[in-house]
């Protein structure tokens, strides 16, 4: 006689003892993957089952996906700490859970006093089978008409209030943080070159920086 499949229940929460972390649904989490050379895969926890007993804990998860892991690969607007949430779900061991992680959107990780080495951040959801990405389009800045890249510094014109990468204005990032005022070459006249109105900018934004980046001139497709 065949045996009874064991009854599985969901689960509020689970404690990873070999981190002493309590995982719950929502979470992100770093898993531990197959290659140890590889770095920890980033989830998030869809929900938590156990069996009867509260034992042999699993987590559905739904992957998140560094760009070289997606079918266009890195490119150079990408973040280092830049994920993509896939549409690529899967069930994995609790055990294989090496700690929790944050993902910030793009906002709320431009707004970061400090970036830790478990803070993340993502903008873009990715189908894994077609590499298409939503939203499919993004926001470009300064004479290299590139995607802004929140590990890049960059300045502020006041005229335009275009954002420029300083080696893209003959400037090396030492002046660009001296400086207390920008025009571009297009707002510029006369004898008013570099000197005069703007803001240096990194990592570290206000509200009204990270609105006006992420939406003045034009937009240009991710895959093109």
């Amino acid at each position: 006689m065949a045996k009874a499949r064991a009854t599985r229940r969901n689960l509020g929460s689970f404690t990873v003892k070999s981190i002493n972390k309590i995982i719950r649904a929502g979470d992100c989490v770093l898993m531990r993957p197959s290659d140890s050379a590889k770095p920890s895969y980033v989830a998030q926890v869809e929900t938590i089952e156990g069996d009867s007993r509260g034992a042999n804990v699993r987590v559905h998860v739904r992957w998140y996906y560094r760009p070289e892991e997606s079918i266009g690969g890195r490119r150079q607007f990408h973040g280092s700490k830049e994920l993509f949430l896939s549409d690529h779900y899967d069930v994995q061991s609790a055990d294989t859970i090496e700690g929790k992680c944050t993902v910030h959107t793009f906002k709320g990780y431009t707004k970061l006093d400090a970036v830790g080495n478990d803070d993340f951040f993502c903008r873009f959801e990715y189908n894994s089978s077609t590499g298409s990405f939503n939203p499919d389009r993004v926001a470009v800045y300064c004479k290299c008409e590139m995607p802004y890249n929140p590990d890049d510094l960059m300045v502020q014109c006041e005229g335009c209030a275009d954002w420029f990468h300083p080696t893209c204005i003959d400037m090396t990032p030492e002046e660009a943080r001296k400086i207390d005022h920008f025009y571009c070459q297009n707002c510029s006249s006369g004898d008013k070159k570099k000197l005069q109105n703007s803001h240096a900018m990194s990592r570290k934004t206000t509200d009204t920086k990270v609105t006006t980046l992420r939406w003045v001139k034009t937009e240009i497709s991710i895959l093109s």
